[in-house]
């Protein structure tokens, strides 16, 4: 027999198995489901809260196979608290020093599933211009097919921690404000 023929029976050998052939799909993050918030304690005694109004990114995921990538681009000027003193303080070289790092980025490329349900990403945040790895774990994960778009939607709930000072975010450690950074995510992203 030859290769053609041997390849040729092969590959009807696995279609004919059930076995699923490997067909990545490419998801476009929806913004208005979409949120990534931030809680940090103000000086161990209550919790600030904030969100990113501006985001956008691609996720693209090969079921079958178990692999993706996720791509995030958070608009760090578009910080949202509710007080406008504090957001210009945020945004500020203090912390976020939006003027000079207008973005902040997250590329995982390390998915790992239970069974077909998402549970971690695992990739690089770059803030501030350092990159630093960071494994975002999924607390929910759901597919479904949205009746308005008439196309799948696949997202859920996520977070992670983090410590900002391995960013270069050092503004208040030494008098009292904590380093740890819990990130929050709701994320939802349209099949194309």
């Amino acid at each position: 027999m030859n290769r053609t023929v041997i390849q040729s029976v092969v590959l009807a050998s696995l279609l004919g198995s059930g076995v699923a052939m490997a067909a990545p799909e490419t998801f476009v993050i929806d913004p208005t489901h979409t949120f990534v918030t931030f809680e940090a304690k103000h000086f161990g005694t209550s919790t600030n809260r904030g969100r990113f109004d501006k985001k956008s990114g691609t996720i693209i995921l090969d079921r079958a196979a178990k692999t993706g990538k996720v791509e995030v681009t958070i608009d760090t000027g578009s910080i949202s608290t509710g007080t406008p003193a504090f957001e210009a303080h945020l945004r500020s070289d203090a912390f976020f020093n939006s003027s000079v790092f207008p973005k902040a980025t997250f590329v995982g490329d390390k998915l790992t599933f239970d069974g077909d349900k998402l549970s971690s990403v695992a990739g690089t945040l770059t803030l501030l211009g350092k990159s630093q790895p960071v494994t975002i774990k999924m607390t929910s994960y759901n597919c479904y097919m949205n009746p308005k778009l008439q196309r799948e939607v696949c997202g859920g709930d996520a977070e992670t921690t983090i410590q900002r000072s391995a960013f270069g975010m050092t503004y208040g450690l030494n008098f009292g404000i904590p380093d740890e950074v819990k990130l929050v995510i709701q994320i939802e992203a349209i099949k194309q």
